[in-house]
């Protein structure tokens, strides 16, 4: 996928990257495999904002994704690769022997006219879905993971990122995820083989503020620049300092270095090496 360079014709196309899109077809989404999906603009279920720096954008139709493969001995065909504009990858149509037709992920490398199946005797080949078990060979290449047998892939469906099997030992398999965390699966959870699609995502630049408005994000503003109600940061004559040891966020916590992850949490005992900041 190529990055198209713009020159500073006007303020807006100024340091302008944006992708080419040259990998997708044009056609328009499946209907059937399509829904409509209401903005929840960053609240909750009672109007909150618990995101900062959502709402807006433009209206979008849903594609619903198979994550789970459901398809399971039936070959099928890739018909389209398709922008998703829920997700920063590619998607592609897989119409099946069976007549089926399912939304997956669009693996880096598959061409439209390219068959691909999932099966636990499928073959090491991209696009193939089968389970981390001793068919998959050390050092392979693989997206779209399950944390459950049968729940479907939650981990590694970014543009652009795959993980890799480690080693395998008993009922698991040890994988190192993008983040670079090393962690234990179940050898019954399904892979996908291969990078996920769109590998160029973090060489494009929007190059103005309105382009991010029509993706759904808001203005942020930086603590310093706010008043003292406001933040902690905020407040003083002119550029001052902090005033504090370390920064904060605008509830008071520590913003940087700072372990979220809950000590309780019930996969502690499955994660070899930590993913750093986590």
């Amino acid at each position: 996928m190529a990055i198209r360079l713009y020159g500073a014709y006007t303020p807006g196309t100024r340091n302008r990257a944006i992708l080419r899109f040259g990998e997708t077809t044009k056609f328009k989404p499946h209907k059937q495999l399509t829904c409509y999906k209401r903005s929840g603009n960053g609240r909750n279920n009672v109007g909150v904002v618990t995101s900062r720096h959502r709402g807006g954008g433009h209206k979008r139709l849903y594609r619903e994704i198979d994550f789970r493969r459901k398809n399971l001995n039936v070959t099928g065909k890739v018909a389209s690769i398709e922008y998703d504009p829920n997700r920063n990858a590619f998607i592609c149509l897989i119409n099946y022997t069976d007549g089926d037709k399912r939304y997956i992920l669009h693996p880096w490398g598959i061409k439209i006219g390219d068959i691909i199946t999932s099966s636990p005797d499928a073959s090491i080949s991209i696009g193939n879905a089968l389970p981390l078990s001793t068919r998959i060979p050390l050092g392979t290449a693989i997206h779209n993971i399950e944390l459950k047998s049968g729940k479907g892939g939650q981990l590694v469906r970014a543009a652009g990122t795959a993980a890799k099997v480690v080693a395998k030992e008993g009922q698991l398999a040890t994988v190192r995820l993008p983040s670079n965390e090393i962690r234990l699966i179940s050898q019954k959870c399904l892979a996908s083989i291969g990078r996920v699609g769109n590998v160029d995502i973090n060489n494009d630049d929007l190059g103005k503020a309105g382009s991010k408005r029509w993706l759904g994000g808001r203005p942020k503003v930086r603590g310093s620049a706010t008043n003292p109600v406001d933040h902690p940061h905020g407040g003083g004559e002119g550029r001052t300092p902090i005033g504090r040891k370390k920064p904060s966020t605008p509830w008071g916590h520590a913003a940087l270095g700072k372990r979220s992850r809950r000590a309780e949490k019930y996969s502690n005992s499955l994660i070899l090496r930590r993913r750093k900041g986590s």
